[in-house]
């Protein structure tokens, strides 16, 4: 094993994102230094340069800023307040109501907005100070919200699993749609348990009971935002468009409902797509440079030294997942969710395909896995937004959200250890 190349990149990339260089840039420079151990400085460069616009040469990446558009236009159009009504009627009354309610209101608006941030922005927003009037502590409320909103990045449609396809040689977008649902619910029920537990011990309020007229007049208005999973969801499965065409479609679909809301009008169009085009050029700085690192990491055959490395500390599948399980929140904890999935994804895949793991199993585990790591300082970008929203500190959230981050770890290990979890849907519809 050659060590010099791994170290290179491993210490740089640290000592990079220490001086506080960005993400994408330390992710590049890395790269750089490690291809210099082996080549001269401008073939190096040229290679880094070339692997990192190659690696965005993919019709598969035009979804995202689709996708990014859609969810900005979601954000901005009214959809939020008829989730959260919805969701009041369902599950208000019970302990913890305004809590389940965030809980609830999180997945749906993560599914259609496909972004963590637009949720905990969204929720945080609106109900935070609801809670807040209902007794709720500021803290609690704050560590629902974030938790919550992660699990719109596993319940399709999700910009994530789009980046893992990429990542992961081409592995069905579909299936991976189709393979969220089941994991992203369960993550959902969990955090619901644990806030229920946690407000019955502190005697929250409890809202009043709904009529099945309020559900039914609160689904109704909700109805056309629902239709959108529908839509692109069902159209991607039925076969009648990709999912690019099917992320031009959200944009379409999401940009008529908000001019039906009247919550839009032409001259908002300016500024959110200003705000779409910032978040998908990070994005794509962010593709870029790590598929230049994967490649680079390749080159010097940095993943099939780990592979050796981990397959001969055991030969236990339960024991290997459970270390690459290990290894992913902590690096959860320090790196934002796309680089280390176009990172990890070509180092842990071959090990886990070795073990008879489905790549579309695999992926789940991943991002399951790396959305706690969202809610974690120093990297956690939902963590830093819902605590901004909530006008409150880290070090005060940080109680309340061990119990919801033992609910997501216990989510995890579930889907990690029981694959038809992710598999059961996308076997039945063919994939």
């Amino acid at each position: 094993m050659e060590y010099l190349p791994i170290l290179v990149l491993v210490l740089s990339f640290i000592g990079l994102l220490l001086l506080s260089v960005p993400v994408g840039w330390s992710i590049a420079i890395s790269s750089l230094l490690t291809m210099m151990t082996s080549i001269a400085v401008l073939p190096a460069l040229t290679t880094v340069s070339q692997r990192m616009a190659t690696g965005l040469d993919s019709f598969a990446l035009l979804a995202i800023p689709f996708f990014v558009l859609s969810g900005q236009l979601m954000n901005k159009g009214g959809i939020a307040h008829r989730l959260i009504d919805f969701a009041k009627t369902l599950v208000g009354a019970l302990p913890g109501g305004l809590a389940l309610i965030n809980v609830i209101a999180a997945m749906l608006m993560g599914a259609i907005a496909g972004s963590a941030m637009a949720s905990a922005s969204a929720m945080g927003s609106i109900l935070g100070p609801e809670m807040e009037k209902e007794g709720y502590s500021k803290e609690f409320g704050a560590a629902v919200n974030i938790t919550s909103s992660t699990t719109g990045l596993i319940i399709p449609p999700s910009n994530v699993l789009i980046v893992y396809s990429l990542a992961s040689g081409g592995v069905s977008i579909a299936a991976l749609f189709l393979a969220g649902y089941i994991p992203g619910i369960l993550t959902g029920l969990f955090l619901m348990i644990v806030a229920s537990f946690w407000a019955k011990k502190k005697g929250y309020n409890v809202g009043k009971k709904s009529s099945l007229k309020d559900v039914g007049r609160t689904f109704f208005r909700a109805f056309p935002s629902l239709m959108l999973l529908v839509v692109v969801i069902g159209g991607i499965v039925a076969g009648i468009f990709t999912a690019t065409e099917a992320s031009a479609i959200a944009v379409l679909y999401t940009l008529i409902l908000g001019f039906w809301y009247k919550e839009i009008t032409l001259n908002d169009l300016p500024e959110i797509s200003l705000e779409a085009c910032g978040t998908t050029a990070i994005v794509m700085l962010l593709i870029g440079a790590s598929t230049s690192m994967s490649w680079v990491m390749s080159y010097e055959n940095i993943p099939n030294d780990i592979s050796t490395a981990l397959l001969g500390a055991s030969n236990n599948p339960i024991v290997i997942l459970l270390i690459i399980n290990l290894i992913l929140l902590v690096v959860g904890i320090f790196m934002d969710m796309t680089p280390a999935i176009l990172i990890f994804t070509p180092i842990f895949l071959p090990i886990v395909e070795k073990l008879g793991m489905d790549p579309v199993h695999f992926g789940i585990v991943m991002i399951l896995n790396l959305c706690i790591g969202l809610c974690t300082p120093p990297v956690g970008s939902v963590l830093f937004v819902g605590v901004g929203v909530a006008n409150t500190t880290i070090e005060k959230v940080v109680k309340p959200l061990l119990p919801l981050f033992a609910a997501m770890i216990i989510s995890l290990l579930l889907v990690t250890y029981f694959s038809e979890l992710s598999l059961w849907l996308p076997g039945l519809f063919g994939y």
